[in-house]
C-alpha cells in the first residue's frame, strides 16, 4: 500500500513504522529538503523522481511531494491487545463502519484520547485505506488496529478480564453520567445501521449523547470525538 503527504511521513518517522520505499518528488521546497535529509539520517530507502511519477503511484496529485510505499498494513492479532492491557486498557470497537473518511477521523480522535486499541471486524467492514491514513492524519501508526472474526466473541473476552464494555446509541444515559473509568470499551456502530443486536446485547450498557434540539443523530466520527475524549476526561489521572 502506498500512502502520501508530508504529515504522513513524519508520523512514520515518529513511530518507526517500517517502510519499503519512500518516493520524494524534485525541486522541493526546504521542507521536503529536509524531509529528504531526515529518511537519509534513518537509513531508510528512497529515491527522487519527477512529480507525476509520485501522482501516478498514489492516484492522486495533492501528495505534497512525498508518497511511502509500505506494504500490506499490519493488522494486530487480539490476543496481543488483550494480554498487555494490564488493567488498564480503553478500546474503541468499530461495528461494521462503512467510511474511510469517518474511520480516519475516529483513529486521529482515539490516539488523541489516548486509546490503546481500535478493533475492527474483517469482515463486511471498511479497512485501512491511503484514505484512511490520510484523514488519520499518520496518526494511525501510533495505535494497533486489530481484526477480529467476531466482535460479540472479543467482547465476551474482554469481559472476562475485567473490562466495562458501553455500546454507543441514541438511546442510553447520558456519557458524561456514565462510569467510563479503565478497563473500557466504547462500541460504535455503521453509518447506516449502528450497532447490530446482537453486538449490543453483549455490552454492559448504552451510552449517548443529549440533543438540544430534534436532530436524527450525529456522524460517527463526531460522536467518538465527543465520548472518547469524555473517557480521557474521566481517567486523566490515571497512568495509561
Amino acid at each position: 500500500m502506498r500512502v502520501y503527504g508530508r504529515n504522513v511521513f513524519r508520523e512514520i518517522l515518529y513511530s518507526n513504522f517500517p517502510v519499503r520505499m519512500v518516493y520524494f518528488s524534485e525541486n522541493g521546497d526546504k521542507e521536503l529538503v529536509m524531509l529528504i535529509e531526515q529518511a537519509k539520517s534513518r537509513k531508510l530507502p528512497y529515491t527522487i523522481s519527477p512529480k507525476k511519477i509520485l501522482t501516478r503511484l498514489c492516484n492522486f496529485d495533492k501528495h505534497q511531494g512525498v508518497v511511502v510505499d509500505i506494504g500490506e498494513f499490519p493488522y494486530k492479532d487480539e490476543s496481543s491487545i488483550i494480554e498487555t492491557e494490564n488493567g488498564k486498557g480503553f478500546f474503541v470497537i468499530l461495528d461494521q463502519l462503512q467510511d474511510p473518511h469517518n474511520f480516519g477521523a475516529i483513529i486521529r480522535s482515539a490516539v488523541g484520547a489516548g486509546a490503546n486499541a481500535i478493533v475492527i471486524p474483517k469482515n463486511n467492514s471498511v479497512k485501512v485505506t491511503p484514505t484512511v491514513v490520510k484523514v488519520s492524519v499518520g496518526t494511525i501508526f501510533r495505535i494497533p488496529i486489530v481484526e477480529v472474526v467476531n466482535i460479540s466473541r472479543f467482547i465476551e473476552k474482554i469481559k472476562k478480564v475485567g473490562f466495562w464494555v458501553y455500546a454507543a446509541d441514541m438511546q442510553g444515559v447520558a456519557y458524561y453520567r456514565a462510569n467510563l473509568k479503565r478497563p473500557v470499551a466504547i462500541v460504535f456502530g455503521s453509518e447506516g445501521e449502528g450497532i447490530r443486536r446482537g453486538v449490543k446485547q453483549k455490552c454492559d450498557g448504552v451510552v449517548s449523547i443529549p440533543m438540544k434540539n430534534s436532530i436524527d443523530s450525529l456522524n460517527v466520527s463526531v460522536s467518538a470525538g465527543i465520548i472518547l475524549f469524555e473517557v480521557a476526561r474521566q481517567n486523566e489521572n490515571i497512568d495509561s
